[in-house]
């Protein structure tokens, strides 16, 4: 039986850690967590989101501007994201709208698809 999500993972360009702490931990203000020793010589980074956790790895030669795959966070007051990521130059893309919610997408400085999603 699946209990639930323990963690998603998206990757960033390797040697781009200290760029993806910049925009996940200071921009967005997600927890960086320390990784276990056994993982530590692979790169990336894993942040905390709530009760889960979102691993971010490093790969090369990969286009993420290419995919739809892609990380939704919940949000209690999305206006105010919107707002923070227009005043770092971050391009808002309306989503498509699902009904009882409201969200917005984005890329993050590396190509991935974000999501912020509001129950209202």
């Amino acid at each position: 039986m699946i209990l639930g999500l323990h963690h998603a993972q998206i990757t960033i360009p390797k040697g781009a850690e200290e760029q993806g702490k910049e925009f996940y931990c200071k921009i967005l203000g997600l927890l960086e967590i320390e990784k276990p020793d056994s993982l530590k010589g692979r790169g990336g980074f894993w942040l905390e989101v709530g009760d889960r956790q979102v691993h971010v790895g490093t790969e090369d030669d990969f286009d993420r501007l290419k995919t739809k795959a892609h990380i939704a966070y919940q949000v209690d007051n999305i206006s105010y994201w919107r707002k923070v990521l227009e005043q770092n130059n971050i391009k808002i893309l309306d989503g498509v709208p699902i009904p009882n919610f409201e969200r917005f997408e984005f890329r993050d400085p590396f190509g991935n698809r974000v999501e912020m999603i509001q129950e209202i």
